[in-house]
């Protein structure tokens, strides 16, 4: 009995030890952080002009009643009629008088009214904003108003405890707590997130707490809550968050040059799986595999070519596809950088000169008949010349068929423009249907290929194993 007993207290004292080490870092009283915070932290109303349409036609007569008497649409429709809207989310005082909050939330607004915790509002005018990054700049004319500190986001660890507060469903100054459940997240939204190493936190976010800040546990800013991920639209644990050094250097350009501006190398890139990695003659799959190179651009300037694997970029890892643009859309254009790139199985160092990312960018290129054999699975035909929509391909061959269950099944489109074969450091050009045969003679069967090719304009590289 004795000794069972003796056993439970080492167990007891084990949690107890192991709960103050889990919670140790956790400020004794979570509201000391909120009350030195809070002030700095605003509820933003944003009112917008939407133009809505009437579900019944002219004059409230349902359309199918109209239809019986041959009335014409366009004077069925009832004319559009314009009404307010309004939308909330939150925001920090930065510095001076300039707020920061997300793009989104003022989008469109015709007035922007800010709300301090003492009850004091402002109308804010949107000096600029950034649509990429998800933010905006605004400011008042207020005084004495109080202003958050800013932490380093770069510091940031995973398991983290970070606290958010904003204003969840028009819910002012709110407070939710959470950690850090992974960092430099790639997430698309109407083209948001390609620029953004979002970090992604536990903390409970609702609409209404975009653009509020996200704290660390010694007051300071390191991010701005931005989206969420739910199939409800309310939280369901996973919430993503702007790093705040990110939001900064936006800030700035906004306040001081009234746009941003990033790097930009020219290129269209995918991932690395473990069958592209073989047939590139890689060890394992990572880093950022370049499928092809805009003209007289910087990567192109830099000697980059498709096929090319950026491992390292201006001395930070890219183990993602997702991290390029991540890590050059922070450098300022005509900076140098270079990168750490594996070409034919071997690394290899190139220096770039950054070009500036347009705000538009729609530059990148899209097949007689003789018609190839069969070995992979598919049936490859020449470039007619003679035919005027095909004059200004570029050399390859159209793939004509794709047999089902092959080994090109899944991986090559009819239609695609195969352009070159490449198997660990050789690579073969394909010019017609007679050099793309000879090409696949140099490989036996159990041969791990990555096939060059175009889909709809856009240059790709997949890999097949030859059966």
């Amino acid at each position: 009995m004795y000794k069972i007993l003796n056993k439970g207290l080492i167990i007891l004292l084990f949690a107890i030890s192991s709960s103050n080490y889990v919670f140790g870092n956790l400020p004794e009283n979570i509201s000391e952080l909120v009350d030195s915070s809070a002030p700095a932290v605003v509820n933003i109303t944003a009112k917008k002009e939407v133009s809505q349409r009437s579900s019944y036609g002219y004059g409230g007569i349902p359309d199918e009643m109209l239809e019986r008497f041959g009335i014409p649409r366009e004077f069925r429709d009832a004319p559009q009629q314009k009404r307010e809207a309004v939308s909330y989310g939150s925001g920090f005082i930065l510095k001076d008088n300039y707020i920061m909050t997300n793009f989104h939330v003022v989008e469109d607004a015709t007035e922007v009214v800010v709300s301090l915790s003492d009850r004091r509002e402002y109308i804010a005018e949107i000096i600029g904003v950034d649509q990429l990054s998800d933010l905006a700049v605004l400011e008042v004319k207020g005084k004495n108003l109080p202003t958050v500190d800013v932490g380093n986001s770069d510091e940031l660890k995973v398991g983290d405890w970070v606290i958010a507060i904003g204003s969840p469903f028009s819910f002012d100054f709110s407070v939710t707590a959470g950690i850090v459940s992974a960092k430099g997240r790639s997430i698309q939204n109407n083209n948001i997130g390609n620029y953004v190493p979002f970090l992604q936190t536990d903390v409970a976010i609702n609409p209404g707490n975009s653009g509020g800040p996200l704290f660390n546990l010694e007051g300071k800013v390191v991010g701005i809550n931005s989206q969420i991920y739910s199939r409800s639209g309310g939280y369901q644990g996973l919430a993503f968050a702007i790093p705040i050094n990110v939001a900064i250097d936006v800030a700035d350009q906004i306040i001081n040059s009234g746009e941003v501006s990033r790097g930009y190398l020219g290129v269209r890139m995918s991932e690395v799986d473990s069958d592209l990695a073989d047939a590139l003659g890689m060890k394992k799959p990572y880093g950022a595999l370049i499928n092809d190179v805009e003209e007289g651009e910087s990567a192109d300037m830099a000697g980059l070519v498709p096929g090319d694997v950026i491992i390292e970029f201006d001395n930070k890892e890219i183990k993602f596809s997702s991290d390029l643009p991540h890590v050059v859309g922070q450098i300022k254009p005509d900076s140098r950088a270079s990168a750490k790139v594996i070409r034919d199985g071997k690394q290899i160092s190139l220096d770039f000169v950054l070009g500036e990312l347009p705000i538009n960018n729609e530059t990148f290129i899209p097949a007689k008949t003789q018609s190839s054999s069969d070995p992979i699975g598919l049936k490859v035909v020449d470039i007619d010349r003679d035919n005027p929509s095909m004059a200004n391909m570029p050399d390859g061959v159209i793939v004509s068929r794709v047999n089902p269950n092959s080994a090109a099944s899944g991986k090559v489109n009819r239609g695609d423009i195969i352009t070159m074969i490449q198997y660990k450091g050789k690579k073969f050009d394909v010019n017609g249907v007679d050099s793309f045969n000879e090409a696949l003679n140099n490989f036996s069967s159990g041969n791990k290929i990555a096939i060059h090719l175009i889909r709809n304009g856009s240059r790709l590289i997949t890999s097949i194993t030859l059966n």
